[in-house]
């Protein structure tokens, strides 16, 4: 399959290695930033266009991999034809495309993914979403190429998967980062916590997440918890999202055990 990639960033990065190791060409690569498409071209082998009018409209299948603001605006100035017309994302329906091609879709990729670092595909969740039966035939076999998860997923159940990854991954890695800058400032190392990430990323790998929390909201152990507010007090806005998360597990299991 030709494939022409709209957008040079970590998924269209990762999407354009995964897809030229499954067998497909990468006839084209388009970018806000020529130099990116370049880039991204010389790796994978394709022609990089500096102008979205400069796309070739014989490919089979245009693949945009952009912001999801930016999606609309790039779509709309698509030269597709009758092509297949994808997007990557995770939140954006599948309707935004409507009226660029007959032919359009999504696939989206469910993995936390950065230009950097290897990733095996194999292993990512691939959703897919097709206008039809046959594009939605099409993609999953597309898919399948690259992953070994494929699903087929509406918008709606793929905005709900979104939103469950961010909190699964993008606040857990921002709580991360508030873990580290208190150690930091007490000037203690944050490989002082690793095994204790990496033992509860082991232990939700194989169990339901609310059978295995531990600490002393679940505990409801208010001593425990008032020392921590008080030593977070010059912190407010830290001090502020311990005291919400905690009764959130609070509330949480009060309605397991209820």
């Amino acid at each position: 399959m030709r494939i022409t990639l709209i957008g040079s960033g970590n998924v269209a990065t990762h999407l354009a290695a995964a897809f030229k190791n499954a067998g497909h060409t990468i006839a084209q690569v388009w970018s806000h930033t020529y130099q990116h498409a370049a880039l991204l071209a010389y790796h994978v082998k394709a022609t990089a266009a500096e102008h979205l009018g400069d796309l070739d409209s014989s490919a089979d299948i245009f693949v945009i991999a952009v912001k999801d603001d930016a999606i609309p605006g790039v779509a709309g100035q698509l030269n597709a034809g009758n092509q297949l017309v994808v997007h990557t994302s995770g939140s954006t329906a599948m309707d935004v495309l409507a009226g660029v091609s007959t032919r359009t879709g999504v696939i989206y990729p469910l993995q936390t993914i950065s230009k950097l670092r290897e990733i095996d595909f194999r292993q990512v969740p691939v959703a897919v979403e097709g206008s039809t039966p046959d594009v939605a035939r099409e993609l999953h076999l597309l898919a399948s190429g690259i992953s070994g998860n494929v699903l087929e997923l509406s918008s709606e159940k793929r905005l709900s998967l979104h939103v469950a990854a961010v909190f699964a991954c993008n606040f857990t890695n921002h709580l991360y980062q508030l873990s580290k800058t208190i150690l930091d400032k007490y000037g203690l190392d944050f490989d002082l916590i690793r095994p204790l990430i990496a033992e509860t990323a082991e232990k939700v790998s194989t169990v339901d997440p609310a059978s295995v929390q531990t600490g002393p909201a679940v505990r409801n152990d208010r001593l425990t918890m008032d020392k921590h507010l008080h030593f977070l007090e010059k912190e407010p806005e830290l001090q502020d999202l311990y005291r919400r998360l905690s009764q959130n597990i609070i509330n949480f299991h009060n309605k397991q055990q209820g």
